[in-house]
């Protein structure tokens, strides 16, 4: 953020005794100046500062889903911004855009069009920009939406989703499990970023109800030749994972992308729970991966933070360097950097009472990647396969060097060797029904944090929606 900052002073000083207009770059910087004040009221531990203007869709009493931004503790309805012609000199049409139920337009437009939006959006909204709004109390009614009265939506139409298993914590706990400490990584992990293919019609943002899975269970977990019976998961988890979305203008089916226009095709960032039934997967996965065990639901949360905004806060990934061995030219990162942002998982679990507890199971760093963003974006698409705006693509389980900071209750549990203590004095090895887990990450500034909201969920009891069903 300090550079940041010096870089803008020094181009706006420029700017001044030259009398030309700032340049794009430093109008992209200033918003993430750490200097920068808005005349909306928020604590310094809001997830929406001036720094922010993430991207969602809101829907409320009076209107339906359309695209918004957020600021403090207010949605800002994007519409009824650009219907009022504060938007005008964006190079789009922002009333058709914004208009629309899903930012996927938006998102499909280029990287200089979000930096414009966002920059006119910080000017909006910051103390010594423009006052239009600010003195126009009238157009403030329809314009900022408490964000506890609004009713928050998938941010994207998602066409496909893909998750990655990209954290070498994750990779090497998991190996070692199930592969013993020799053989903890697969010989082409350490090569290429793992991945497979999910499900985009499961994909739900924050709040929705999880409703446990059923399938096929090994019958004698010690002797697989004795079949499979059919029922409930016992062995529900989660994963904490982190996910972009692709953007921009993106090339005709068989050409790839390259590294160095990765960066213009990322639009933004999700905290994304990847729910697993461990005992399903465990039966199902060999010989193609994982099926029904994951395809029941992913939860994501409702905001879409900018790869601008998260700027300031590069850092060097946990793997520090790629050297043994070092990528195919194609997956080469000039840049091999992740992002100093701080992930947790709270557990909430029912009690006898009637009360909730609140434990905090694991807290770890979207640094601990192996396989940056990147490099997942530009291995996917290699081959030539097509990437449209609103692709999803899943980080893979993040998971630190300590034990509380893995990012799986498989891991935390050590395959249920052991169970977590919870704040009440309860245990668990596994999600019960009834039990709330919510996944949330920010980036700490100075005086200020660039959140994405919740991403949460409750785990509702096998079948409990087959009744309304019939």
């Amino acid at each position: 953020a300090q550079v940041a900052q010096s870089l803008v002073d020094s181009d706006m000083a420029l700017s001044r005794a030259f009398r030309v207009r700032p340049s794009a770059r430093t109008r992209f910087l200033s918003v993430n100046a750490a200097s920068r004040r808005s005349w909306v009221d928020y604590e310094e531990t809001c997830d929406f500062p001036l720094q922010n203007l993430p991207f969602g869709v809101i829907s409320c009493k009076r209107n339906g889903p359309r695209c918004a931004t957020a600021i403090g503790a207010q949605a800002v309805d994007l519409t009824a911004l650009a219907n009022a012609g504060l938007l005008s000199g964006l190079p789009f049409d922002p009333s058709k855009t914004f208009s629309e139920p899903v930012l996927n337009s938006f998102m499909g437009l280029s990287r200089s069009a979000w930096r414009a939006t966002r920059a006119r959006l910080a000017e909006i909204f910051g103390e010594n920009g423009d006052d239009a709004l600010r003195r126009d109390e009238g157009l403030r009614e329809k314009v900022l939406l408490p964000l506890s009265q609004v009713q928050v939506h998938l941010p994207a139409r998602i066409g496909d989703y893909t998750d990655f298993y990209s954290s070498r914590e994750h990779a090497t706990n998991v190996g070692i499990m199930f592969r013993g400490k020799e053989n903890a990584l697969q010989p082409n992990w350490l090569h290429l970023p793992v991945g497979y293919h999910g499900r985009a019609s499961s994909v739900v943002v924050t709040g929705t109800p999880i409703v446990r899975p059923c399938g096929q269970l090994q019958a004698d977990r010690a002797d697989p030749s004795k079949g499979s019976v059919f029922g409930p998961s016992k062995l529900l988890d989660i994963e904490l994972e982190m996910a972009c979305l692709v953007g921009g203008h993106t090339p005709p089916l068989g050409r790839p992308l390259t590294m160095a226009e990765a960066e213009e095709h990322i639009f933004g960032y999700v905290v994304m729970n990847d729910w697993s039934a461990r005992d399903i997967q465990a039966w199902e996965y060999v010989p193609l991966g994982p099926f029904g065990a994951k395809n029941f639901a992913t939860t994501i949360s409702p905001w879409i933070v900018t790869a601008d905004a998260l700027e300031p806060f590069r850092c060097t990934t946990s793997a520090g360097v790629q050297d043994n061995p070092q990528p195919l030219p194609y997956l080469r990162e000039e840049n091999y950097t992740s992002y100093d942002l701080a992930l947790s998982v709270d557990l909430h679990t029912p009690g006898s009472d009637g009360k909730t507890s609140i434990t905090t199971i694991s807290r770890s760093n979207f640094r601990h990647m192996y396989w940056t963003p990147r490099q997942q974006l530009v291995h996917h698409a290699v081959t030539g396969c097509g990437m449209n705006p609103g692709d999803l693509l899943g980080s893979g389980t993040i998971s630190g060097t300590n034990p509380d900071s893995y990012g799986s209750m498989l891991e935390l549990t050590w395959r249920g060797a052991h169970s977590i203590k919870l704040s009440d004095g309860g245990e668990r090895k596994f999600l019960q029904d009834g039990d709330a887990v919510n996944l949330r990450g920010h980036c700490q500034g100075d005086g200020y944090r660039i959140g994405f909201g919740d991403c949460s969920g409750q785990i509702l009891p096998a079948g409990s929606l087959n009744s309304s069903q019939n």
